[in-house]
């Protein structure tokens, strides 16, 4: 039998229902280096990119009132995005796209 949409299998399951089988943690400590990979080159560096750098030094600590490297990356998709075209980086631009529509 198959759904409105023709799928045999039913309808695709939604992805906001779970996020258990994705290690978001792991894939935005993965992102965080691909981008200090260019903002620790002056050049690509600015004070919004430095305010990233020293938030951070406490990401991931459990502290609380403190974001983790999640929360850094999704909040800042739009600038990861700028640094990235800047950059010319399709392998770090492939990894944001893959983060954002599943961590974010």
């Amino acid at each position: 039998m198959t759904d409105d949409t023709g799928n045999p299998e039913g309808p695709a399951p939604d992805r906001y229902v779970s996020f258990a089988g994705i290690d978001c943690d792991a894939l935005s400590h993965r992102l965080v280096q691909a981008i200090l990979r260019h903002i620790d080159k002056p050049e690509n560096s600015n004070k919004l990119w430095d305010a990233f750098k020293a938030q951070l030094t406490d990401a991931d600590k459990g502290i609380a009132g403190k974001p983790d490297s999640l929360y850094l990356v999704c909040s800042r998709v739009y600038m990861i995005e700028d640094l990235f075209e800047r950059c010319g980086d399709e392998e770090g631009m492939a990894l944001l796209r893959h983060v954002e529509e599943t961590c974010c």
